[in-house]
Formats: structure tokens, C-alpha cells, sequence
């Protein structure tokens, strides 16, 4: 699998599966998406409302990998389970972490396995 780190000209962004209304808050490892991209798959007990779980998924990611919330800026998937977010600080931090993620276990939103 490949990661969910891309580089490009305006800077490092990193894309995210969020599952929301899950049981626990986590960072689930790397999956492959219906459209082939590797992300970083994000479960999180909030609910899609108002951007509250949006506003859970950087918390997580900032506690989980010890960086300050302001290192994530959200560029897309506002409203939408697959997400970017810009790495605007600790680029080395974020990357250790991303690539060290194993495959996620369990199933996907489809009630598949992966």
C-alpha cells in the first residue's frame, strides 16, 4: 500500500478516511479507498454535524501524533468522509507517523473487509 502523504508545490497534505459515530476514537492505519487512494483511516465517536467531526479528527491526529492542532488545515472534505488536510508544521513528525501506519483491520464503510 501506498501512503496517504502527497507532496506537492504548495506543500505536504496528507488524506484521511473519517468513520464517524464510532465506538472509540482512533487512528486505524492506512486503507485504500473506492477511488484507489491510500488514507489514513480516522474513527471517531463525534458526530457529522456542524463540523464537529471535523474538529475531532485534528484533535485526534494532534494528540495521537503529539504535534499542535494548527498543524492541520482542512482542504477538503468538509462535509464529504474522505478528507485533505494541508501539514502546515512538524512535516518530519506527521510523516514518521503516516508511514509507520500499518493496513487497517476490520471493515469499511461497505461492510466489507480489508
Amino acid at each position: 500500500m501506498t501512503t496517504a502523504l502527497r507532496r506537492t508545490g504548495a506543500g505536504l497534505f496528507l488524506d484521511v478516511r473519517a468513520t464517524p459515530k464510532a465506538a472509540r476514537d482512533e487512528i486505524a492505519g492506512l486503507v485504500t479507498t473506492a477511488d484507489g487512494k491510500a488514507r489514513m483511516s480516522v474513527r471517531i465517536t463525534s458526530v457529522p454535524d456542524k463540523g464537529k467531526a471535523n474538529a475531532a479528527i485534528i484533535a485526534i491526529m494532534a494528540r495521537t501524533m503529539r504535534v499542535a492542532k494548527s498543524t492541520f488545515r482542512q482542504t477538503a472534505g468538509a462535509t464529504d468522509r474522505n478528507k485533505t488536510f494541508h501539514i502546515t508544521a512538524h512535516e518530519d513528525a506527521v510523516t514518521r507517523f503516516v508511514t509507520g501506519l500499518p493496513a487497517a483491520t476490520g471493515k469499511n464503510d461497505d461492510g466489507e473487509t480489508h
